[in-house]
């Protein structure tokens, strides 16, 4: 873990310090802290970081209901429960490169499906351009991302699901608690830590966006992430010191978002293994 993650880390804290393009590898100049100044002053490093976090909370939200849904199809299913569990599996076997190419040929304007199956609904057209503004591009990248990561939501709240005792369910019911009843007072409660890890893992995931975006706008329509930026400092303008600068924030943004997440559930670590 040291060698994969502590140098690139020290790397890129480092080469943040100076002004380095890659085009002239000669002239680097060391600035300090002028590359974050810089980042943190830009309107678009800010609408960047607004468009990652509205991509992260809603997808997140929404994963978290269907991911729940599909779980307790999976947990309560008898018949065919592999071919169920399977199919529900599909979506995250496939690769995000793949699925997002599907998704923007599906919204397509031409040749889209979506337009033409969804036009009764009074929001869309025959001629909706979904890639056309801002806000529809933003609901095409989010409908790819949740399409693709829901699987892994109802996976991991499959495993906690699987951890709630049935001996308490029925408890429950005995004492003539209702299905929302026993879900909010009964499992929702004892699958809190599980639901605090899905909900960390998808979050991290999610704050870190790039395929979708990449694949199907390119940043167009200001749909820009924090990581596309990062990318383009990097990759498209050769700007290795302030894309450096730029990996740093993503990366104190991140550990925030978890250190945020597990204060918010406020779980007891010790007493979900057991140990309590």
């Amino acid at each position: 873990m040291l060698l994969v993650t502590a140098y690139p880390m020290l790397q890129a804290l480092y080469l943040s310090l100076f002004r380095y393009r890659l085009t002239n590898p000669d002239d680097r100049q060391f600035i300090g802290f002028d590359n974050y100044v810089t980042a943190l002053s830009d309107q678009l490093f800010w609408q960047d970081l607004w468009n990652t976090v509205v991509i992260m909370v809603v997808t997140v939200a929404v994963e978290l209901v269907i991911g729940f849904a599909f779980a307790m199809v999976m947990h309560r299913v008898i018949f065919a429960r592999g071919v169920i569990r399977t199919s529900i599996l599909i979506p995250y076997g496939i690769i995000t490169v793949v699925s997002a190419f599907a998704w923007q040929f599906a919204f397509s304007l031409n040749n889209g499906f979506v337009n033409g199956w969804f036009s009764w609904l009074p929001w869309i057209a025959a001629d909706t351009n979904w890639f056309g503004d801002h806000w529809h591009a933003m609901f095409a990248i989010m409908v790819s991302e949740i399409w693709k990561t829901t699987p892994f939501m109802a996976l991991l709240l499959l495993a906690g699901l699987s951890q709630v005792s049935e001996d308490m369910i029925e408890a429950a019911k005995v004492d003539g608690a209702t299905w929302w009843q026993r879900l909010w007072k009964v499992i929702l409660p004892n699958m809190r830590a599980a639901i605090m890890v899905a909900v960390l893992f998808r979050a991290l995931d999610a704050f870190r966006i790039f395929d979708n975006i990449f694949v199907m706008t390119k940043g167009a329509q200001e749909t820009e992430s924090s990581s596309f930026l990062t990318y383009r400092q990097v990759i498209e303008q050769f700007q290795l010191g302030m894309g450096s600068a730029l990996s740093v924030l993503l990366f104190l943004s991140v550990l925030v978002l978890a250190y945020g997440i597990v204060k918010l559930f406020r779980v007891d670590l010790s007493q979900a293994r057991g140990e309590g």
